[in-house]
Parts: C-alpha cells; structure tokens; sequence
C-alpha cells in the first residue's frame, strides 16, 4: 500500500491532535521551519497542509502570526 501524500499526513496529525484534545481551540501550531524538522519535508508540503486545515475551518492562519486552532473546529 502506498504511503500517503505529506501533506495528508500533516493534515490527519492535526485533525487527530484537535479531536484527542492534544491541542485545544485557539493553541498555536508549531511554525512551518519547525513543522519542516518535524516531518522531514520542505516547506511546499506543509503549506499545502496549513492551507487545507484552514480551508476546512480547523485551524486559523494569521499572516505573521502563524496559526491557531480553530475557535470552533469541525466536530
């Protein structure tokens, strides 16, 4: 079975992390150089991921502030 894409692999951590109360509404994500380290991936990727979570109402992406757990993430 093929692995999934990066970017879906970021995106199902954070769903999982919001969903187990890991992170919680309004908590800062680590920065994309760190989300980078974390997964061993450039940049592209992580910004497709960031970019999808947000379009989805998950989290929140505040331009040079970074994102946020959504207020009121999907249930």
């Amino acid at each position: 079975m093929p692995r999934q894409p990066l970017y879906e692999q970021v995106i199902d951590d954070v769903i999982r992390s919001v969903r187990s109360g890991a992170l919680q509404p309004g908590a800062k994500l680590p920065s994309i150089a760190e989300l980078c380290d974390q997964y061993q991936a450039s940049a592209t990727p992580i910004r497709l991921a960031l970019r999808i979570l947000d379009e989805r109402g998950w989290i929140e992406v505040h331009q040079g502030k970074g994102s946020f757990v959504a207020s009121k993430p999907p249930a």
